[in-house]
């Protein structure tokens, strides 16, 4: 702990700074409650996410067996653009996804299995359900890290900060009351000698 002088205008300083902490301590616990909302929000949607792909992937496994015959999804099917917003939450940049654009060239229905059109929407939503998870995990982390950094700042002033002010102003007081009384008593001992000497002479 660094060394504080016993002066008033420190004390002052303390002070400041003690009120200072106080007055942004519950400013912080609140981003730390809404972000820790957040991230428990996030969390159930990535639980749904995750629920409907295992949903959709064993309704898709009754039919996949057609995917027997082969056929090259990829030249009929790409994503085409990935439309994004930006989102904030506690004052924290998120991705926001907007829509999943895809770019399908038709196959030749003639030359193709009847269920082509059917695999490439299946595919087609596949692909969405993993662009939806990867941009919900990094919701999910950027809310984390700066929920660790408001932790830190949490812990900081509750832990470190406010009980060292108050300590310090503890200290500071005790030492100038301490100053103080050992200025009267040097003052009434002076003055008892001038006494002394005024009734000596």
């Amino acid at each position: 702990m660094a060394r504080i002088k016993h002066t008033k205008t420190e004390l002052k300083r303390q002070r400041d700074a003690l009120r200072r902490f106080e007055r942004f301590l519950p400013t912080l616990q609140l981003k730390q409650q809404q972000l820790k909302i957040e991230m428990r929000h996030i969390e159930a949607q990535i639980e749904e996410n995750e629920a409907a792909r295992q949903k959709f992937g064993a309704e898709l496994a009754r039919w996949v067996s057609l995917f027997a015959e082969p056929f090259d999804f990829a030249a009929h099917l790409r994503v085409a653009e990935i439309r994004q917003a930006e989102g904030n939450i506690a004052g924290v940049t998120i991705p926001v996804l907007q829509e999943v654009v895809f770019e399908r060239t038709l196959p030749d229905l003639l030359r193709t299995p009847p269920w082509v059109d059917d695999g490439l929407l299946a595919l087609e939503q596949m692909i969405r359900f993993r662009i939806e998870r990867r941009i919900l995990d990094e919701q999910r982390h950027r809310l984390a890290e700066e929920l660790r950094v408001t932790n830190q700042r949490v812990n900081l002033f509750e832990k470190v900060k406010i009980p060292e002010s108050r300590g310090n102003i503890r200290t500071i007081r005790i030492f100038l009351g301490d100053l103080g009384t050992a200025e009267v008593a040097r003052a009434k001992l002076a003055k008892r000698k001038t006494v002394e000497r005024v009734q000596v002479a």
